[in-house]
């Protein structure tokens, strides 16, 4: 299925039981998470689902890339936490933003662990299918912690 173009996104209109359902994946997508309840969590996403780092370009697609994706964050940052501090819900889908904090102790996109205690800030896009009623994935921006850019064009 082709993404729909931004106006077709723009234009959607919002209900009661519309923004009921996408607060709710959100939640169950979170909960998860929070768990580490991996097929809970790719419970929430479509099959052709995207997990992008939008300033390096790291890309992880499907159900099997968004499992990888987790995976090498939850290895590498086994403690890692979310703070929400702001969230917008809407026909378009959600989007927040979080101060996170962690310890490295496992490789993560070729950054060797430090053991270090970090704290880095987040804004993430989970962009709503309305046809499949689930997260067509996320898009990631980060701020407070150095990602080296994405060399050549294999997936991580």
């Amino acid at each position: 299925m082709a993404d729909p173009t931004v106006l077709d996104v723009y234009r959607r209109e919002i209900t009661p039981e519309l923004y009921t359902e996408i607060r709710e994946l959100y939640k169950t997508h979170s909960i998860a998470e929070d768990a580490r309840d991996l097929p809970g969590l790719i419970s929430t996403l479509t099959p052709d689902c995207v997990y992008e780092l939008a300033q390096t370009g790291h890309r992880w697609e499907g159900h099997e890339g968004a499992a990888r994706f987790y995976t090498q964050l939850l290895t590498a940052f086994p403690d890692i936490r979310f703070d929400l501090t702001d969230i917008v819900i809407g026909p378009q889908g959600v989007c927040e933003e979080a101060d996170v904090s962690a310890t490295h102790e496992a490789p993560w996109l070729g950054i060797e662990p430090t053991g270090e205690r970090l704290e880095w800030k987040v804004v993430i896009w989970f962009p709503w299918d309305q046809e499949q009623r689930l997260f067509r994935g996320e898009k990631v921006y980060v701020s407070g912690i150095a990602i080296p850019e994405l060399q050549g064009p294999e997936l991580p």
